[in-house]
């Protein structure tokens, strides 16, 4: 009878992890107020790119016949339907890998988020942690605020991807 081999934890990364010691981390302040403001830009993005339909669909004439023997119903109500949902998570996820771990919102919070396991932030990282953003929101929002008890301040959209978010101001010195 053959023997196998037990399971062994392997840590992998842990040189990785070890290279980010020390960086200073993103306030609570700082990641809500980047989130904030790229919620704002996708829902601005998203009425802009809905408009375009409408508008013509309500202004040329080939389309207003079409569409008068159909019934088009286009809601704008954000994140209730399953293309603002698949928008939302590409917005976040695309612009977060394009901006190389830095969307819009947080690039003016001089934020930026830093994958626990690889160098640069994979596109799958990013639509993960996009998709995270639903587990975070459940119970509350919850997932949010275990901003203030995990202990390197990783919410569950953070620990999902593996990732941390941090200061990218430049650190002061310390008085000698």
């Amino acid at each position: 009878m053959p023997t196998s081999k037990p399971l062994l934890y392997d840590p992998t990364h842990a040189d990785r992890m070890k290279e980010l010691t020390g960086l200073p981390l993103a306030s609570f302040r700082a990641r809500a107020a980047a989130l904030l403001i790229d919620l704002l830009l996708a829902t601005a993005l998203f009425m802009a790119l809905m408009a375009v339909p409408i508008l013509l669909v309500t202004f040329v004439p080939a389309l207003q016949a079409w569409q008068a023997n159909r019934h088009i119903h286009i809601e704008m109500n954000f994140l209730h339907n399953w293309y603002s949902l698949a928008y939302t998570v590409l917005f976040f996820g695309l612009s977060l890998y394009w901006g190389r771990g830095r969307t819009i919102g947080k690039r003016l919070m001089k934020i930026r988020v830093v994958s626990l396991r690889h160098h640069r932030l994979s596109l799958w990282h990013c639509i993960e942690r996009a998709l995270g953003y639903g587990a975070s929101a459940l119970e509350l929002g919850f997932g949010f605020f275990q901003y203030f008890i995990h202990p390197n301040h990783q919410t569950v959209h953070d620990r999902i991807a593996e990732t941390i978010v941090v200061s990218d101001k430049p650190a002061r010195p310390d008085p000698a």
